[in-house]
């Protein structure tokens, strides 16, 4: 049954107020996707707080127009996929790609993120980099580092200190004059 216009309005409407917001997206492309295939792609896709559509190119050009993704859904072509988040860009991009991995019949076309038009290598070149929570927790721990080392030496003074006077205690090299 054929898309009516309105249909097809609507849709891009949908699509384009979801893409208001959004900075970071991923186009894809696929054949012979099943059903369970593509249920399991969304499952692990709203699992890092992305969403996934499949659309139709003329519907994603048009959501896209005054958007901050809209360079990268011009001109597509083909069967075409988005994933795309405000969240972080490198746990959606480990999600696509390790279900590309997966699904050699999953491929990546293009995508943006924060402003900027990537490839498909800068998308796997993305996925291996470590997530935002990942450079955080990094960035804790080395601040906190030397306030760790230096509160290990202050303590080390009173603690050799005690072990000193313990063994000239024990050894009776401590005698009343």
């Amino acid at each position: 049954m054929a898309v009516t216009r309105a249909r097809k309005i609507e849709q891009a409407e949908n699509l384009s107020s979801e893409l208001k917001n959004v900075s970071n997206v991923i186009i894809a492309t696929y054949s012979k996707l099943t059903v369970a295939k593509d249920f399991e792609l969304r499952k692990a896709l709203r699992g890092v707080g992305a969403k996934y559509r499949v659309v139709k190119n003329t519907i994603a050009e048009r959501a896209g127009e005054g958007s901050k993704v809209a360079d990268a859904l011009k001109d597509l072509k083909g069967v075409t996929s988005i994933a795309y988040t405000e969240g972080d860009p490198v746990a959606l991009a480990k999600a696509l790609a390790k279900y590309a991995k997966d699904n050699p019949e999953f491929s990546f076309k293009a995508g943006m993120v924060e402003g900027r038009l990537i490839t498909a290598k800068e998308i796997a070149a993305l996925a291996t980099m470590p997530s935002k929570h990942e450079l955080m927790a990094k960035l804790l721990f080395m601040m906190n580092a030397p306030a760790q080392r230096l509160v290990t030496v202050m303590n080390a003074v009173g603690r050799n200190l005690a072990v000193v006077v313990d063994q000239g205690v024990k050894e009776n090299k401590f005698k009343e004059a």
